[in-house]
């Protein structure tokens, strides 16, 4: 029997869910355990992350739609809209853990928090996008859930104001546009014949374990 969009979705999700302690520093920062200052690295490191994903999620929009893929280039042009609208959002956060622009472009980004960009950078240049479709959707689903765990933390611990979890609350809100264009642009390489759930498994762990390296890395800081 013929697979459907939602059940490679949904499989894929499953399939890749962090398992307990792959996170480090969220129960930290749920207990009110983490330093400021471990917030503000956070910030420091999305300052690099999030404008590194939007050129990706744009290239990838391109070729799709060049491949005849306009559901595909539908997906991540969403996502790109999405990117921009969380730079915006950065700064009140930085400016809440006692930054300043001087010292957001000051910083000097961690190879271990900037390899997850760098892995979605690869990604957009040489794998099949709809691919890439399935393995953002598994990995979005686990960092959805580190936003809301975080941005209820902010206010409830650190008295974080609503601007300051602006950034937080963008990702842990769900986003149903998003879950149909996913839905339709696997449907269409379920139709098309160029998804290959291998590789979007592949892609999906890989991101994981990329995102379990960034909340480590900055586990220690403070």
């Amino acid at each position: 029997m013929a697979r459907t969009a939602r059940e490679v979705l949904d499989d894929a999700v499953r399939a890749l869910l962090p398992g307990a302690g792959a996170n480090p520093l969220v129960p930290r920062i749920a207990a009110g355990d983490a330093p400021v200052a471990a917030i503000a690295a956070i910030a420091l490191e999305q300052h690099h992350v999030i404008p590194s994903d939007r050129h990706a999620f744009l290239h990838l929009a391109e070729r799709a739609a060049t491949h005849r893929q306009p559901l595909v280039a539908d997906f991540f042009d969403h996502l790109a809209q999405g990117e921009s609208t969380a730079l915006e959002r950065l700064g009140p956060l930085a400016a809440a853990c006692g930054l300043d622009e001087e010292a957001v472009r000051a910083h000097e980004p961690r190879s271990g928090c900037q390899a997850y960009p760098a892995c979605v950078a690869q990604l957009a240049l040489g794998a099949e996008p709809v691919d890439v479709v399935v393995a953002l959707t598994a990995n979005f689903a686990a960092w959805g859930e580190y936003c809301a765990t975080v941005a209820l933390a902010l206010r409830e611990r650190y008295g974080f104001d609503d601007e300051a979890c602006g950034f937080f609350d963008l990702f842990a809100a769900p986003d149903p546009e998003g879950a149909q264009r996913a839905l339709a642009a696997v449907g269409s390489g379920l139709a098309s014949g160029r998804l290959s759930e291998h590789l979007a498994r592949r892609y999906g762990r890989l991101l994981q374990d990329y995102e379990a390296m960034f909340w480590g890395t900055l586990a220690d800081v403070g």
